[in-house]
């Protein structure tokens, strides 16, 4: 059950860092040829990935805010090779969505002032899930809470809201939303990914960059 709501955090951790962070869920090995909707699910992350980054790079605070139609998929012998033996995996793949929604003023602000809360719009994640060919769904809501100091992230907590999910899966995916949101025991981690999206993943990136892109 753990391993679920890991799968999902990692996936959400604000939406942001899972934009670039492509080491967060099961990986494609090299000889696995991502599908048309896989294709497309990355071509949306990365294209986002770019606005955001740019706002990073410029802290310009005027222009258009994030909204980003996110998608995600794990397939079902990536998710087996994750678990190693741990657990039988009885859901086939998981194909997740989300829209994210972020104010391109609030992350300029992040970035130069000394000190900034971004509070994410609240948003919903979907994630479809099938056991024996039959089609089940979760949805959670949230409502993230990221703190920073100088352009780097101090604080985050996710804020989980209402979970809606099979009835084999919600007991441990509603037991672990409630634990973190009273101990914030995924706050480090999330602080560590958004640290590295700004650092690393924007780098990675920056030829890409509107004004600097490489013809």
């Amino acid at each position: 059950m753990r391993f679920v709501v890991g799968l999902l955090a990692a996936a959400i951790l604000l939406g942001v860092p899972h934009l670039a962070a492509e080491d967060l869920g099961p990986q494609v090995k090299s000889d696995r040829k991502p599908t048309p909707e896989e294709r497309a699910q990355k071509a949306a992350r990365e294209a986002c990935r770019i606005e955001i980054c740019d706002i990073i790079e410029t802290r310009e605070r005027q222009g258009p805010d994030i909204s980003c139609d996110i998608g995600w998929t794990w397939r079902t012998d990536e998710i087996a090779e994750a678990m190693a033996g741990r657990l039988d995996w009885a859901w086939g793949k998981i194909t997740c969505q989300s829209d994210l929604r972020l104010e391109r003023a609030a992350i300029a602000k992040a970035m130069s002032a000394p000190h900034a809360t971004i509070k994410v719009a609240p948003h919903t994640v979907r994630c479809d899930l099938q056991q024996d060919g039959a089609p089940y769904v979760v949805e959670i809501e949230l409502k993230p809470t990221l703190r920073f100091k100088n352009g780097r992230a101090t604080d985050a907590r996710v804020k989980w809201g209402d979970v809606s999910a099979p009835a084999a899966i919600y007991p441990g995916l509603y037991a672990a939303t409630g634990l973190d949101n009273k101990t914030n025991f995924l706050g480090p981690e999330f602080v560590h990914q958004i640290n590295k999206f700004i650092r690393k993943d924007c780098a990675a990136v920056r030829n890409k960059l509107p004004g600097r892109r490489v013809n």
